[in-house]
């Protein structure tokens, strides 16, 4: 399975609030029972993150994912969300994780975020948007939903 990993999960690997879920899901995805998907937006927010936050980032990225790039469709399916008020402006990269787990069709994007992403209002909004504009449904989950402990 494919998993687009946000920002949020590689913080939660050492949040004591989210550490159980989140390390299980990073070690099924370094065992390979998931492949994390990763962009470059997610490596973009992560630059300034402390230095473990990066070295796991790093570890995650060489031994078990694939690459993507936000490019102009996601950047355009992002505007999107906004001009529908789904999500307000200065939380376009909240949006833009959506737009590129959706365009490059992964089975699940996982994420902490709760307010922006893992709110099943929101999720139901950017799914008629998705639908709207000629794309599939995207799931969204927190690792709660993905892994057991």
């Amino acid at each position: 399975m494919r998993l687009y990993i946000d920002t949020s999960i590689f913080g939660g690997y050492f949040e004591v609030e989210f550490q159980s879920w989140t390390r299980k899901l990073i070690e099924l995805i370094l065992t390979g029972a998931y492949t994390a998907v990763v962009s470059d937006i997610t490596l973009f927010e992560l630059e300034t993150a402390p230095l473990a936050v990066r070295e796991l980032t790093d570890r995650i990225v060489s031994e078990n994912a694939e690459f993507v790039l936000a490019g102009q469709e996601a950047n355009d399916l992002a505007d999107k969300y906004i001009k529908e008020k789904i999500i307000p402006s200065r939380y376009r990269s909240d949006g833009l994780h959506i737009a590129i787990a959706t365009i490059n069709k992964v089975d699940v994007l996982t994420s902490w975020n709760f307010k922006h992403i893992v709110n099943l209002n929101r999720i139901r909004l950017y799914n008629s948007v998705n639908l709207k504009y000629g794309y599939g449904i995207i799931e969204i989950r927190s690792p709660m939903d993905i892994v057991e402990i």
